[in-house]
């Protein structure tokens, strides 16, 4: 089975044009060693304290494609979730069941059910309400003895950053370095600037520095989304393809509840009037950097329109945690 993993990431990087370098083989071959559907390869580690994989490192270094290779291949029950993705979920599970005092432990049964393998992608810590709820979450998943495999771009130390509330992830930070062994994936080269794939999905939208204003929807074609009650103004929607201004998306108390739904509802988005990053507040700074992140993770094409070109946006890119990320992947848009 471990050969096989190795075979598989091998062609899937072949079949993508990509060349994996000596980091990104180390991490091949240990990701391999996570593979046995038969269980031997857990039974023989049961005496000891790892039970999965904490891969961090800057974004770009191959860290996801890697994980989700070997998910792809792997014959276990599994499942993968998405930072985003899985607590808009668990919020949605346990507000639904708020008066059964085990409710989170029901939540987190349902959403994981029979799986013995759990990827978490993309994982970060940035507020203290999600530090309770995932040191929860480890609690429950390291006692049923479940595989986890994490991708980060933060070292496990570095987990909610922020020292006012850095103690409160404390606990679980522990537990990633007791259970999990941590592989560090860099590397001078964010591979998201070389791509030379354009065709489908995120990576194949724009970023345009002028349109046509003859394509600009009309004062008419305003339209009114509603969102689990809740209702936000757009400019149009198009033919499945939503048209809304920077404002409406961020300076509005939109979540990422809101921008997963319309990710889900929306096969196209053009985004248009988008400022410099650091002419708006943080709010809204996160905010954008939410819906790069859901748009990517759902990959769903895009279009950004704005009097500055990408360069000159990225070039006021802050120290706002996680702008990082946004900023490589906007790297995967065409000009």
């Amino acid at each position: 089975m471990r050969q096989s993993i190795v075979e598989a990431i091998d062609i899937s990087a072949t079949q993508a044009g990509i060349v994996l370098n000596a980091d990104q083989k180390r991490l091949t071959e240990r990701l391999a060693m996570l593979a046995q559907p038969d269980g031997r390869r857990l039974r023989a580690r049961r005496n000891q304290s790892s039970r999965g994989l904490y891969v961090h490192g800057p974004a770009g270094r191959g860290k996801s494609w890697l994980a989700q290779a070997y998910f792809d291949e792997a014959t276990v029950p599994k499942t993968r979730v998405h930072f985003h993705n899985f607590f808009d979920e668990l919020h949605l599970r346990v507000h639904d069941s708020r008066d059964d005092p085990r409710a989170l432990e029901s939540a987190l049964s349902e959403l994981l059910g029979p799986s013995r393998l759990l990827f978490f992608d993309e994982f970060h810590v940035h507020d203290s309400g999600d530090a309770r709820l995932l040191t929860r979450l480890l609690e429950f998943v390291f006692a049923r003895q479940l595989t986890v495999l994490v991708t980060s771009n933060y070292a496990p130390e570095s987990l909610l950053p922020n020292p006012i509330w850095h103690h409160t992830f404390e606990s679980g930070i522990a537990m990633i370095k007791n259970h999990l062994d941590v592989f560090h994936l860099d590397g001078p080269t964010d591979y998201r600037t070389q791509s030379p794939h354009h065709t489908t999905g995120f990576a194949s939208g724009k970023w345009l520095t002028d349109s046509a204003p003859g394509s600009y929807p009309s004062a008419d074609e305003k339209a009114t989304l509603t969102v689990r009650g809740r209702q936000f103004a757009a400019l149009a929607v198009r033919n499945g393809q939503l048209w809304i201004s920077f404002g409406q998306l961020c300076d509005s108390p939109l979540s990422t509840i809101e921008y997963l739904y319309l990710a889900d509802a929306f096969g196209d988005w053009v985004v248009t009037d988008i400022p410099l990053f650091d002419e708006v507040g943080r709010e809204a700074q996160q905010r954008f950097i939410n819906v790069i992140d859901i748009l990517t993770d759902t990959d769903t094409p895009a279009t950004f329109i704005s009097t500055h070109t990408l360069d000159e946006f990225l070039a006021t890119d802050t120290a706002r945690p996680d702008a990082f990320r946004m900023a490589s992947r906007l790297q995967l848009l065409r000009g």
